[in-house]
């Protein structure tokens, strides 16, 4: 593989915006036998049929891990998990929470992040917004988690986000639903998944909640023109070959340092380096997203905290000044890192999901 600029890998994983868990090294797990352990650690997760089985295996020791996230207790909510076949012929792992016994008051369809899933951290999230009274559906995109797909592998990112709508729009369309508000959730390179999915269907959904949005990159951390050119010959030789991030995100990512350690418990999370044409797209969309800030009209709420070093919340004051929208919220929170919902005391943690679920409160029975 040629040599790639120190500057362009650095560059690279700032553009990714990954989360804590894209970056944590394998450890030693607390309470897991040593051949289970060994097992997971040896694992070759290119391929989706492997990640399953370590999941399957693992799965009850990631939900049974001393976080927040996992220790509340949430009454009458149903989960159900699935596989299907999309349009491209790809299989797409999904999964939704429900409220049993009580009304829906709408539908939130999350995007998650860079070196996240559907069933780790998200997981503790979507029970939070469910027990609120929400329907809540995400998936993993091809390639990540539980769906097929080589791992962390963007070919092409309006294919990724392609897909996300498909499966979205199946959930929209179901006639139990009709007539519910719709919203869109999206974290960190999520968030450029949701306002992608606005962009392609402006008058769909009702709202939008942005956390730590990876939608524009910070003017000191944009690649200079030859280091873009770098990026996108090598891509073109190498697509699927991979760059070392620089700089710890897991320490940037998260404030406490028990919650750092804990993101190891995703074992199939992709915490390789970034392959070339992963990150070429990346920095496309990014770009793409920033000059698009304008054309956002539905209401958002961006939450953000302004600490961090991941995404820059100056990122998230600028798309909340030029997005053209008028029902606009931004919360930026004081110290707080770039995973809050995941990485901060569990106070402020519950501070950001009771803010997101008033908001969701205010804008569902609006709509009704």
């Amino acid at each position: 593989m040629p040599h790639v600029n120190a500057k362009v890998t650095a560059v690279a994983a700032t553009a990714l915006g990954m989360s804590a868990a894209a970056t944590a090294l394998p450890r030693k797990w607390e309470g897991v036998d040593s051949a289970l352990e060994r097992m997971v650690l040896r694992a070759c997760l290119d391929q989706a049929p492997e990640r399953r089985r370590v999941r399957e295996a693992f799965k009850d020791m990631q939900l049974n891990i001393d976080h927040c996230l996992f220790k509340a207790q949430y009454n009458d909510i149903r989960t159900t998990e699935s596989y299907e076949l999309n349009s491209r012929g790809v299989e797409i792992f999904s999964k939704c929470w429900f409220p049993e016994n009580r009304r829906m008051k709408a539908i939130v369809c999350l995007c998650h992040g860079y070196g996240d899933t559907c069933t780790f951290f998200l997981d503790g999230i979507a029970r939070n917004i469910a027990a609120a009274g929400y329907g809540v559906f995400a998936l993993d995109y091809p390639g990540f988690g539980l769906s097929e797909g080589l791992h962390g592998y963007i070919p092409s990112f309006d294919t990724l986000v392609d897909d996300v709508a498909e499966t979205f729009a199946k959930v929209k369309g179901n006639p139990d639903y009709r007539g519910i508000p719709s919203f869109l959730f999206g974290q960190s390179m999520g968030g450029a998944v949701a306002l992608k999915i606005h962009f392609k269907q402006p008058d769909e959904w009702n709202g939008a909640i942005l956390v730590a949005p990876m939608c524009k990159i910070s003017d000191d951390v944009v690649p200079a023109w030859p280091v873009q050119q770098v990026l996108i010959f090598l891509a073109k030789l190498l697509p699927k070959e991979k760059l070392v991030p620089q700089k710890d995100l897991a320490e940037l990512a998260f404030k406490e340092e028990e919650k750092r350690e804990q993101t190891s418990y995703n074992v199939i999370a992709y915490k390789d380096k970034p392959r070339l044409r992963t990150a070429l797209e990346m920095l496309r969309t990014t770009q793409e997203i920033e000059s698009r800030l304008e054309e956002v009209s539905l209401p958002i709420i961006i939450l953000h905290g302004d600490a961090d070093l991941v995404t820059d919340p100056a990122v998230s004051k600028d798309l909340y000044e030029k997005a053209k929208t008028s029902d606009k919220t931004l919360r930026l929170y004081k110290d707080a890192y770039h995973s809050i919902l995941e990485g901060e005391p569990d106070e402020a943690i519950f501070q950001v999901l009771d803010d997101i679920t008033s908001w969701l409160d205010q804008h569902s029975a609006k709509e009704v």
